[in-house]
């Protein structure tokens, strides 16, 4: 009687169990797959000088503890962590963060895995720099030094050369004034074999004017009248700088509603001048004096003359006069 008491209890204790918790088995299957990559890593054995990926857990004054997914955690020094004199540990890794490292040692004395992630860098760097070279990537650096006839700067660790002349949209005089600044590169040379890193800021810069006045020139609507001052007078007509920093064509032809020869003969460069827009294509503005003449019903007629100077004609005066 006591074994069907017992086999009655337990009977009854597995259809409670089937009835709060039919999805036992499953939770249990979820749960296990949930661990299976830590359990797959548990079993890997860790060498000197294989090459992990962990996330950070945290960071403090000297070094960084990772996350490998492992029986031990990893420990990187902060000597161990970049090349660049500059680097600030607690400003450019965070928890979270992931970090691929060269495993230095298997084990500390307190069952830690100790890291460099210089060497790793040293590993990989060279290949993330063809590839950013390759695909012309656009990455942010910091000058760490002036050194003759350019700058250096630090990416992926690896120390890099920048020119004089591929600093700055234009060539920079003053490189001291740079130290320190940080700026837009792209790779131009990354020779691993040279330990050959050349960047340039040059192209981005560039770039940059060109978008800034594309901008510019988007917003000059035609028609409208604004000041320039002539810059230069050329033999096909006068670059004129607008009130914005843009710099138009005043042609020839609409200089004067007269046939002149030369912008000369009315212009002079440094003069203030009221022009109307024309055009503002493809970057290129158009602009014209003639058009503003055309509009004032006032306007009075000139007799240009090659020495420059411009006097009323006795025509223009004598015109529409009616004698009695």
């Amino acid at each position: 009687m006591k074994n069907l008491e017992n086999a009655g209890e337990i009977s009854g204790q597995m259809a409670s169990e089937e009835l709060n918790g039919q999805n036992a088995p499953e939770e249990a299957a979820e749960s296990m797959a949930d661990y299976e990559a830590e359990l797959e890593a548990s079993f890997k054995r860790v060498r000197e000088g294989d090459i992990l990926t962990g996330t950070v857990i945290s960071v403090d004054e000297e070094r960084v503890i990772l996350d490998l997914k492992y029986y031990a955690e990893g420990i990187i020094a902060k000597d161990d962590l970049s090349n660049d004199p500059d680097f600030q540990l607690k400003e450019e890794i965070h928890p979270g963060d992931e970090i691929t490292a060269t495993v230095v040692k298997t084990d500390d004395g307190e069952g830690n895995i100790v890291l460099s992630k210089k060497e790793a860098n040293d590993i990989l760097a060279w290949d993330k720099l063809k590839k950013m070279m390759e695909e012309r990537t656009v990455v942010r650096v910091k000058i760490a030094e002036i050194v003759k006839s350019g700058a250096v700067a630090y990416l992926e660790g690896i120390r890099g050369f920048i020119p004089a002349s591929k600093l700055a949209a234009e060539y920079v005089e003053n490189l001291e004034e740079w130290n320190g600044k940080s700026l837009e590169v792209t790779v131009i040379t990354a020779e691993e074999e040279n330990k050959r890193l050349v960047l340039s800021g040059r192209e981005v810069a560039r770039e940059k004017l060109a978008d800034e006045n594309r901008k510019k020139v988007a917003k000059c609507q035609a028609g409208s009248v604004v000041e320039g001052t002539v810059e230069t007078l050329k033999d096909y007509g006068a670059f004129v700088t607008l009130e914005n920093g843009l710099t138009g064509l005043l042609h020839i032809s609409q200089i004067s509603s007269q046939r002149i020869k030369h912008p000369g003969v009315v212009l002079k460069e440094g003069q203030t001048v009221k022009v109307k827009i024309l055009s503002a294509e493809n970057g290129r503005i158009s602009l014209s004096m003639k058009a503003i003449q055309a509009e004032d019903e006032t306007e009075e007629v000139f007799d240009y003359k090659e020495s420059g100077a411009a006097t009323t004609g006795l025509g223009a005066l004598l015109k529409g006069l009616k004698l009695q």
